[in-house]
């Protein structure tokens, strides 16, 4: 494999560009990606499999699907958390999360995550899905060693994105090309999820390849083995 092959890459658009992008969808998103996403999003869900009482973060929140089967999942005693950079997507959660009658257990935040306002070993864990990939190559570590730091020893990370992994296909070509030119439409890019996880210091405990409708995806549960 080539070293271009093997290239991440980059995220040319500003954090401003990505916001005024996803508050322009924000209303439309389940119709151009919930279908293409929800399967493979509710078994990350699944697969982090908080327990009743647990405080949990996702990273990323769109349009709050997620949200509320983590509210579900951790139950009348458990808190989880969100946080998001554009402000259309935290009002569609607001609305969604109010008409489930789960607000009392539901904190959602606009913001980066890449400087996550929460305190050292809050979570006992924490969901991405569809999201690490939006981020630049150099800030993904960024955005992962907050995730270790807000994280309790002990708690874990499930991550769900686009793969990098393997050798190129046609569609990863066709879309990396289509990252490259039209960022504004294809802002998101493949990435390596397992590497990414272990260089920040977490330990892989389960990881499932995906196909999405020619890409490759990675669904991988992780866990935070010593304090930061």
């Amino acid at each position: 494999m080539s070293q271009d092959d093997m290239r991440v890459s980059a995220v040319t658009r500003s954090k401003q560009q990505a916001k005024a992008s996803y508050n322009r969808m924000s209303r439309w998103y389940d119709l151009l990606s919930g279908g293409f996403e929800s399967r493979h999003r509710d078994a990350g869900v699944r697969k982090l499999a908080p327990n009743e009482g647990d405080v949990i973060l996702e990273v990323g929140f769109g349009t709050g699907h997620s949200i509320l089967a983590l509210a579900d999942l951790v139950g009348g005693s458990g808190k989880v958390y969100g946080i998001d950079l554009s402000e259309g997507m935290l009002d569609i959660t607001g609305a969604r999360v109010m008409r489930a009658g789960v607000t009392e257990k539901v904190v959602l935040t606009c913001g980066d995550a890449m400087q996550l306002p929460f305190e050292t070993d809050f979570f006992d864990g924490i969901f991405i899905s569809f999201t690490l990939e939006l981020f630049d190559t150099p800030e993904i570590p960024l955005v992962l060693l907050e995730c270790l730091r807000t994280l309790k020893r002990g708690g874990h990370i499930s991550v769900v994105a686009i793969s990098k992994k393997g050798k190129p296909n046609a569609m990863i070509r066709l879309y990396e090309w289509l990252h490259e030119k039209l960022p504004q439409f294809a802002d998101c890019r493949p990435i390596y999820v397992q590497e990414s996880l272990k260089e920040a210091g977490f330990h892989i405990l389960d990881a499932t390849d995906f196909s999405l409708g020619g890409l490759r995806g990675e669904l991988v549960l992780a866990k935070k083995l010593r304090t930061t």
